[in-house]
């Protein structure tokens, strides 16, 4: 399949027409995402009104890192596009009995939508001060790596030991790191640093999903304590 096109290390001098009309890698990437985060909603849907049972923590754990290795593999051509797919939506597969937990509950479509709206919320005012300042954030690479690894193992912990509290927490750092990731991605794509659509629409994926997913965990806590 032909190759993916990339844009040159620059950004968009001031007075040019937009910015999302003059940098193709951000075009594409923000109708790629649309695009996967349909599709995983849907088939997130579709799995939580079919009541289809969660994976497991080792085989979400195997499919997803199988499947971002097959994408990094395949990002420079047109299969990564399918691959991102493929991700996307076994993403959204288990996302579905997730959602279909909460929805069970007495307020649990209240928790749904506020956790979606928070998402939406958080996504868009981020993106969208980094696309006005066009701001470098690229100085928490770091910190966001070191943030992630860290959340990511403590995390394991929580599932694996039983301790709500330490979940807890785990979803709050999420919320603050996915925050970090998504001004830290944008501002790659905007100034330059990111140059392949396919890899910037898996991270910024990834984000929306964390972010959705912690959000999900802390107002059913809250509304459950209630």
């Amino acid at each position: 399949m032909r190759q993916l096109h990339t844009l040159p290390r620059d950004v968009a001098p001031a007075g040019s027409p937009s910015l999302l009309a003059s940098h193709k890698v951000l075009r594409n990437t923000y109708a790629l995402l649309s695009m996967t985060l349909v599709f995983s909603a849907g088939i997130a849907a579709l799995a939580a009104a079919w009541k289809l049972p969660h994976p497991g923590i080792l085989l979400t754990l195997a499919g997803y890192f199988g499947l971002l290795f097959a994408t990094t593999r395949l990002r420079n051509s047109g299969w990564g596009v399918v691959s991102v797919f493929a991700l996307t939506g076994f993403m959204g597969y288990t996302l579905g009995p997730i959602v279909g937990h909460y929805l069970s509950l007495a307020n649990g479509h209240q928790v749904v939508l506020m956790a979606m709206g928070g998402t939406a919320a958080i996504f868009l005012g981020l993106s969208g001060y980094v696309l006005t300042t066009r701001r470098d954030f690229g100085f928490l690479g770091g910190f966001l790596f070191a943030g992630i690894l860290v959340a990511f193992l403590a995390g394991l912990g929580a599932i694996f030991f039983q301790v709500p509290a330490l979940a807890l927490t785990v979803s709050a750092a999420f919320v603050l790191l996915m925050a970090g990731l998504i001004l830290f991605e944008t501002s790659r794509i905007v100034r330059g640093g990111e140059t392949n659509y396919v890899m910037a629409t898996v991270t910024l994926f990834v984000s929306i999903f964390n972010l959705f997913t912690s959000l999900l965990h802390l107002l059913g806590f809250g509304s459950q304590s209630d």
